[in-house]
């Protein structure tokens, strides 16, 4: 459905976009992830037709998107980070209008525009004015409006921006509905929710490709340390000095404790659980054990390993 080789884009001396390169298979859910300025606006907005690029090429379902940008831009349903609505019109009203401007006429309008309504939950509130909509239903209309033409491949950029949690969950799940129908890439912070939802996920930053793959395989291929968190009644020193003897023990660090127990956290070597090794280590000096607890890695630890700068 997406198809993108060595796609750069230069603002004089700045580049925000470097060489990227990416295939987006119909029918996935893709997260596009990154922090910010990392170039996923600008990524969006290329393969939107919206900016052009200054090297490369991107194809969607099989038309090239700057020239044949016409047929490009039918096969495509953008949702921007702030949706453009106009307050003074009712709900219907803005949705045929947009109809219309996407080439629907007549009877195909109308069916096209109440399908989409009815997808994002809008059909109680059409004869309302947009300026009287909450937050939610605002990204609703936009949604709307992405699919009134039925496109095969929806663009989301920061679809749950704003949100409280509950419309987060609502947007969420109303995602999922359509990725059953439609190719879907997504851009947002909310890593839970590109977890949960995403078959596969693009994570870029200085306007390059750090990883990409299912949120499985970008946890299970994390170098990054794994965390214990152990709580025992021991002297901290001798117990701190005897766990960082352990093998696969990369650091053992005292944190506060709000009683007489002592608490640790161990950071130890990617993938592997101690956790047996200090329950033995324990057993032999006779340290009361309260908790002893792994964490399992997500792919927020993927996000921040990979972009942080420190």
């Amino acid at each position: 459905m997406i198809d993108v080789r060595n796609l750069s884009k230069r603002y004089g001396r700045h580049t925000a976009v470097k060489q990227l390169s990416f295939e987006v298979g119909a029918g996935k859910i893709v997260g596009f992830l990154g922090p910010n300025g990392a170039g996923k606006t600008t990524t969006l907005r290329m393969l939107t037709g919206y900016l052009p690029p200054t090297s490369g090429s991107a194809n969607i379902a099989g038309y090239d998107i700057f020239r044949q940008s016409l047929q490009a831009r039918r096969k495509i349903g953008y949702m921007p980070e702030n949706v453009p609505l106009y307050d003074e019109m009712r709900v219907k009203e803005y949705l045929r209008y947009r109809a219309d401007l996407k080439g629907l006429k007549g009877k195909d309008a109308r069916n096209h525009m109440n399908e989409a309504m009815d997808l994002c939950g809008l059909t109680h509130v059409r004869r309302k004015m947009i300026k009287t909509l909450s937050k939610g239903y605002r990204q609703r209309v936009g949604l709307a409006d992405a699919l009134v033409h039925k496109p095969d491949l929806l663009i989301l950029d920061e679809p749950t921006n704003g949100l409280d949690p509950n419309q987060i969950r609502s947007i969420r799940n109303l995602i999922k509905r359509l990725g059953e129908t439609h190719t879907i890439l997504v851009s947002t912070h909310i890593l839970h929710e590109v977890e949960m939802t995403c078959d596969h996920v693009i994570i870029i930053d200085e306007g390059q490709i750090k990883a990409s793959g299912s949120p499985s395989e970008l946890i299970n291929d994390m170098r990054a340390a794994g965390k214990i968190t152990l709580e025992l009644q021991a002297d901290a020193e001798t117990a701190a000095g005897a766990i960082s003897r352990l093998d696969h023990v990369k650091k053992v660090t005292e944190e506060d404790s709000p009683d007489d127990w002592t608490k640790f956290s161990i950071l130890v070597d990617s993938g592997m659980d101690t956790r047996e090794r200090i329950a033995n280590l324990a057993s032999q000096y006779g340290w009361p054990i309260r908790t002893i607890h792994r964490h399992e890695a997500t792919l927020e630890d993927v996000f921040v390993e990979l972009t942080r700068k420190d």
